[in-house]
């Protein structure tokens, strides 16, 4: 945790005093930050603004906090939707938190060929929040992504992409022809390459990557299919990867 993330509920007085409640967040600061009554923390209100407060008292199960000061405002989201194909439950919460410490808007979590249907019966689903709340931390940031379920690969893409879709959009996609760092060189060649430039969606697949079948009825809407090298990378790899692009060419 590179900050305290805290409701608005646990902000008492106008914000002139708050305490944390939660059992993982009191033992960081016990534990890993070793902070003692007096010193003073980095914190966040979810939703809110960033600043720090001091320690006033610390009990087994909550640590008060006052003088809170919160003049900061959260980092620009990146102008990002990732659909990701459902990936394996024990990566779904890797995945989540570094999508949401980097700053992606919006998280689409979609069924593909290759997703297996117990992936939708997993608990780690119904912990998506808790996830994202970890993100949030090590990214000190307040504003969480907007993240939706699509179980019906099709007919989101041919009755719901279109509306979503505000410029480009790509799909990583190894055996594509045509690599990111082309792709974004025929741009230049065609307009100044500005932020703008950067396509507002990308597909990504779980293990194994997308269909043909998939990658033909993307491009029917006007996506690309684009690779990022010779390697083929896991997900969390590629995932990091991808949205590098977006962090490097300062898109907000």
């Amino acid at each position: 945790m590179n900050c305290i993330l805290l409701p608005a509920t646990n902000f008492q007085h106008d914000n002139a005093s708050a305490y944390i409640n939660d059992l993982a967040q009191i033992a960081h600061v016990n534990k890993v930050l070793t902070a003692k009554v007096g010193d003073r923390l980095k914190i966040g209100q979810l939703g809110g603004q960033l600043g720090s407060a001091i320690i006033k008292a610390i009990t087994s199960d909550s640590i008060q906090l006052s003088d809170i000061h919160l003049p900061i405002n959260p980092p620009a989201k990146l102008n990002l939707t990732v659909v990701l194909a459902l990936p394996r439950p024990k990566v779904l919460r890797r995945l989540i938190m570094d999508m949401t410490a980097l700053g992606v808007n919006d998280i689409i979590l979609i069924n593909s060929y290759r997703t297996q249907k117990s992936y939708w019966q997993s608990p780690m689903l119904a912990r998506l929040d808790e996830f994202v709340l970890e993100g949030l931390q090590q990214g000190v940031d307040t504003i969480a992504p907007r993240i939706s379920l699509q179980k019906r690969f099709k007919p989101f893409v041919e009755d719901e992409l279109a509306s979503l879709m505000t410029n480009r959009a790509i799909v990583a996609h190894p055996y594509s022809a045509l690599s990111f760092a082309q792709y974004m060189q025929k741009l230049e060649n065609t307009e100044p390459l500005h932020n703008s430039a950067l396509p507002s969606m990308v597909f990504i697949g779980s293990e194994g990557g997308w269909i043909d079948y998939e990658i033909d009825l993307l491009a029917k809407q006007g996506c690309m299919a684009v690779n990022i090298g010779p390697r083929i990378l896991r997900t969390e790899a590629a995932v990091n990867v991808i949205l590098g692009q977006w962090l490097l060419n300062g898109q907000d």
